[in-house]
């Protein structure tokens, strides 16, 4: 019987099938998955449209502002009256606050936002980086996409690019550094479902299950 609740956290290269990793544990522990979902969380937590979190990421991709800068997430959230209210740090805020919740309340597995990080002194939160070789992602991503070869090359460059960079401006730390991940794993070369056999039985044995 478990006692406590438990947060499978995933960052995931484009094409590598994180995601579908994750949903997969979700429906196997049968608890929520949440993806984009932290987006519309935040929007009900904060009263800022949802529509403003969608177009902060779409924005912070076509700029240089994560090249220029840092903003490493420190908890605080900037109140209504401030000019900074709608900014892209306080929306992040507000997106740490929401997963921080989550995992105060409920197991879950959380794909994406940063949320390793939020959670790295919750001693009930377990992260994960799946990663794959450039021609099993593109062939992955072929399969789901109608592009060309090239276009898609693009395309998954540009992703991996912009969530190293997202990660980084947030957290100050490198994407695809292993140390800030509990496990890293290969699905190009394990598959799916034994990447999900791996994360459970991580999981097992690091929390007495």
């Amino acid at each position: 019987m478990e006692k406590q609740n438990i947060v499978i956290t995933i960052a995931r290269q484009y094409g590598s099938g994180g995601k579908t990793i994750g949903q997969m544990i979700a429906k196997e522990l049968n608890i929520p998955f949440y993806d984009r979902d932290i987006l519309r969380l935040a929007s009900d937590e904060s009263g800022i449209n949802e529509a403003l979190f969608a177009r902060l990421d779409e924005k912070l991709g076509r700029t240089n502002l994560f090249h220029v800068s840092k903003d490493v997430y420190e908890g605080e959230l900037i109140p209504p009256d401030s000019d900074d209210f709608v900014s892209a740090k306080n929306l992040f805020n507000y997106q740490a606050k929401v997963i921080k919740g989550l995992a105060q309340t409920e197991s879950c597995v959380i794909v994406g936002r940063g949320a390793d990080f939020i959670l790295e002194d919750y001693p009930n939160a377990m992260s994960v980086f799946v990663h794959a070789s450039r021609e099993f992602c593109l062939n992955a991503a072929m399969e789901r996409n109608s592009m060309t070869i090239k276009e898609m090359e693009k395309y998954i460059a540009k992703t991996d690019k912009y969530r190293g960079d997202y990660y980084k401006y947030y957290t100050g730390h490198e994407w695809t550094d292993a140390r800030n991940y509990d496990l890293c794993l290969n699905s190009g070369k394990l598959g799916f479902e034994k990447c999900m056999q791996e994360i459970l039985s991580y999981r097992k044995i690091r929390f007495n299950l």
